[in-house]
């Protein structure tokens, strides 16, 4: 009989496309699901990973027990949901997966509140680009996530997936002390031209953004430096070598020399939590993202209206 643990293993591989990164998804060292899997091809007797440069590579055999370990984990968290939805109180494990500034900005209250009042909640985060996230609770990968997206690209929900808003993040165009628009109660997107732009790398939903707006606005962006995380972008800014548009959520205070200008219109973009339809009964579900909503308020609060500096001649 194969062991449902090991078919999570090689399902974690095919989704997460690594061992390390299945490791992670899972909870577990590289060296305990490359076990897992080794075990799983002895019992087998068929090679299900291949060698492919740094890499692996699922075989055909491991294709097909790819696709018998999802249905076999959907049956699992269907009798789990109704077990759970029997109790009728949030318990288990709850895998989330959300991108980085929710994870820094919103998460850690909610996560704490959760583990106060439903102690029997093993809630576990996990961050990632919400270009991936998506993809991971459709396939089953992770329970719940929370991404976003902006008001002139909407977040796709595949089949299958349910979501309910979050809340609304604004964003601010960030300069240094000193540039021409530091003193501006606004500045308009046509007015963006010739500036020399820092941003997250191609494929990132801000950087996705932020060509499509300047483009529509009739300029060509001229990309100068990009980085991941938004407190190396706002550095790059501190440091005069460019301006970034940078939503508030999870930003943290400002450095010196740098200002925040809002853009007229302002940019938002929206948060959401989504989730399996075959889930959507767990109370487990229901009450986190309860919990998100409810503390999104207290959130958006504290990032506050934007900074200006002093008008200058």
């Amino acid at each position: 009989m194969l062991d449902l643990q090991r078919l999570r293993a090689l399902h974690a591989v095919s989704v997460h496309g690594t061992v390390g990164a299945a490791a992670a998804a899972l909870g577990f060292t590289p060296s305990a699901v490359s076990q897992q899997i080794a075990k799983l091809e002895r019992e087998t007797r068929t090679v299900l990973l291949e060698r492919e440069g740094r890499g692996v590579r699922l075989t055909d055999e491991a294709w097909q027990l790819v696709e018998a370990a999802a249905e076999l984990l959907a049956i699992v968290e269907r009798a789990e949901t109704r077990l759970e939805e029997r109790r009728g109180v949030p318990s288990g494990r709850l895998t989330i997966a959300a991108f980085a500034s929710a994870a820094r900005g919103l998460l850690p209250s909610v996560l704490a509140d959760l583990a106060v009042r439903h102690p029997g909640l093993d809630a576990r985060l996990t961050e990632v680009d919400p270009h991936l996230s998506v993809d991971l609770v459709a396939k089953g990968a992770v329970d719940l996530v929370v991404a976003h997206d902006w008001d002139i690209a909407p977040l796709p929900a595949p089949a299958g997936v349910e979501q309910a808003p979050v809340g609304e993040d604004l964003c601010d165009l960030l300069v240094p002390e000193g540039h021409r628009f530091a003193g501006r109660t606004a500045v308009r997107r046509d007015e963006l031209g010739g500036e020399r732009w820092i941003c997250q790398p191609p494929g990132r939903v801000c950087h996705d953004w932020l060509m499509r707006t300047l483009r529509g606005a009739g300029h060509e962006p001229d990309i100068v430096h990009q980085a991941d995380e938004n407190p190396t972008l706002v550095a790059l800014v501190a440091a005069g070598l460019g301006v970034a548009l940078i939503p508030r959520l999870g930003r943290g205070p400002l450095p010196a020399g740098v200002v925040e200008v809002p853009l007229d219109p302002m940019p938002v973009r929206r948060l959401y939590a989504l989730w399996r339809t075959g889930a959507a009964r767990r109370p487990a579900i229901a009450e986190t993202v309860r919990t998100l909503r409810a503390h999104w308020p207290t959130v958006a609060a504290r990032t506050g209206p934007p900074r200006q500096a002093a008008a200058h001649a």
